[in-house]
């Protein structure tokens, strides 16, 4: 572990920067100063020229006793003692330079009493050596300027490279300290970017980088620690998803066989071998209860002797089956196994469901076919049992002559109830061969009606306005034998011309109608039901509807059906 972060890279920053900075106000402030005290160097250099240039003029004009002299000697006074040779004068100034200007002060004022005395011998003594020394002051002042701009360019030069030498360190510093770990830290965010959480950072520099590289190691590893743990979560959701695909695929397809317009036992075992497939599940057995019988039993996948679960299927309290099975790992969905017993449930109940409706189907066809019978070639039958009873008793006559004579109105009759027999039985072998094609009353009534207009000369017109899937398959049978048969009748009876025939919904009732404008008739119910009208009655009856039939003489027929609509498509 490294020690507390003290900013060590801030502190080291902040050092050399301020050095930098140090040195930058070294120059400028020697700068300056040195600038301000060069201001007036030009004008002091000038100023001890011209007061050699001045003393050589007093010198010639107290030589020539010029009037103008003692002008002279306060023009020199003046420039001597004025505020630019005083500045001289001031602390800054080098200790030799103010001692030559205090000199030139004071043999000034030697040179100025030999003036005043005029004496001509001891002034050119005085002047020839004060004018050497001015000469030597105005060098000291060069000689001072010089050593001002030299030792300000050596003062530039030396914190210039103080500056350099400190950028140098705080470049090489921030290379090694700084950039190399920022570079190894931009590869281990890129090797991190990739899925790659193994950085091994090594922390080398004690510093604030230094720690950063010791939290990026424990974040990378935490990292590495959430990828990992999210990839086995991402995997589990994954195989979730599988399992959750594959159970709606296989209710699907165990579903799609309740589909089948009549299961058997191999429906059953399809099914039973989906539910094998499950995951989890390996073997199963489903057996389905037959009250009074010996019941059914199916195996998938392997056998046991005992299966670890069971579970009892029933409908509305009605035991169906069993379904017993056996589970491994990894384990299956409770919620599918759920649904595979609803499954079960439903096929049983609706297989058993299915067998009712057609076992009462077939009684009430056979009832039917019973009754059709009954009022067709068992009267027709009947008719002829006493016919041949009275041709016996005609053949036991003596005579020939009048046995022929009584025989042959018998023989007639019976050769007449025979050809009605037949044509009878070839109706009824027509109504009973009636089937229904997909389960599409439209298709049928269609059907039925060009086999009726092949039958007569009679105009048949067919508007057909119900919906065939509102209609259940016992419906639609009863509806189209109706139809057929009342048709029948109106082109046996009522020699029509036209007969009409309308199927529609009206106010929640199914209303049928066939009309048409025969003959008609007035006979009492004994007579009408002489054409068949039982059976019509009854399959109105069934449909829980009711029948009526409006007829006079040569006014035509109607005959309505009207029953409750019953959209679950199941009679009443």
């Amino acid at each position: 572990m490294l020690r507390p972060m003290e900013h060590t890279v801030t502190r080291f920053i902040v050092k050399w920067m301020s050095l930098i900075i140090i040195f930058s106000l070294i120059i400028i402030g020697y700068s300056i100063f040195t600038l301000a005290s060069s201001l007036n160097d030009a004008e002091m250099i000038n100023a001890s020229s011209s007061l050699r240039t001045q003393i050589y003029r007093i010198t010639i004009d107290v030589k020539t006793n010029d009037v103008h002299t003692l002008q002279h000697i306060e023009d020199f006074e003046h420039t001597l003692y004025g505020k630019t040779m005083r500045r001289l004068d001031k602390w800054w100034i080098p200790d030799n330079i103010r001692a030559y200007y205090r000199q030139l002060v004071l043999d000034w004022k030697a040179i100025k009493n030999t003036l005043i005395r005029q004496h001509n011998v001891s002034l050119t003594e005085q002047v020839d050596p004060y004018i050497r020394y001015i000469e030597q002051f105005e060098y000291k002042l060069q000689h001072y300027n010089e050593q001002k701009l030299t030792t300000l360019a050596w003062v530039a030069a030396l914190c210039l490279s103080g500056v350099i030498l400190v950028c140098l360190i705080v470049v090489r510093y921030t290379r090694n300290e700084i950039v190399k770990p920022l570079r190894q830290l931009a590869q281990a965010s890129q090797k991190i970017k990739e899925g790659k959480f193994d950085v091994g950072l090594t922390p080398r520099f004690q510093n604030e980088l230094g720690e950063l590289m010791v939290t990026f190691n424990g974040m990378a590893h935490e990292l590495g620690q959430l990828y990992q743990g999210l990839e086995i979560a991402v995997d589990e959701k994954t195989r979730h998803l599988r399992m959750a695909n594959q159970s709606l695929q296989v209710l699907y397809h165990s579903s799609q066989e309740l589909s089948s317009s009549r299961l058997t036992v191999e429906n059953f075992q399809v099914i039973l071998d989906y539910f094998c497939s499950v995951e989890g599940v390996s073997s199963a057995e489903l057996q389905i209860i037959d009250a009074g019988g010996q019941g059914l039993a199916l195996h998938g996948g392997e056998r046991f002797a005992d299966y670890s679960l069971h579970r009892e299927l029933s409908v509305d309290g009605v035991l169906l089956g069993y379904l017993r099975w056996k589970e491994g790992l990894p384990c299956p969905d409770k919620m599918l196994i759920k649904n595979f017993l609803h499954i079960f449930e439903q096929a049983i109940h609706y297989a058993k469901s299915q067998k009712q409706s057609e076992q009462i189907l077939l009684l009430e066809e056979r009832a039917t076919i019973a009754r059709e019978l009954h009022d067709s070639l068992a009267q027709s039958l009947s008719y002829l049992k006493i016919q041949v009873s009275l041709l016996k008793r005609s053949m036991s006559a003596t005579d020939l002559d009048t046995m022929q004579t009584n025989a042959a109105p018998v023989i007639a009759e019976i050769d007449t109830g025979l050809s009605n027999a037949y044509k009878q039985l070839r109706e009824l072998l027509t109504t009973f061969r009636l089937t229904l094609k997909e389960s599409n009353f439209g298709q049928a009534l269609s059907e039925v009606v060009n086999q009726l207009r092949e039958r007569t000369s009679a105009e048949i017109t067919l508007n057909n306005l119900l919906v065939s899937f509102e209609l259940s398959a016992q419906q639609q049978v009863h509806l189209v034998q109706l139809i057929r048969e009342v048709t029948i009748n109106a082109i046996k009876h009522a020699q029509a011309k036209t007969i009409a025939i309308h199927c529609g919904e009206e106010n929640g009732m199914i209303t049928v109608f066939i009309e048409d404008d025969g003959i008609g008739f007035s006979e009492p119910p004994s007579k009408v039901n002489h054409y068949g009208m039982n059976i019509m009655y009854e399959r109105a009856q069934r449909l829980g509807g009711e029948l009526h039939i409006d007829s006079e003489p040569n006014q035509g027929c109607k005959v309505s059906i009207t029953y409750p609509a019953n959209k679950k498509g199941d009679l009443s």
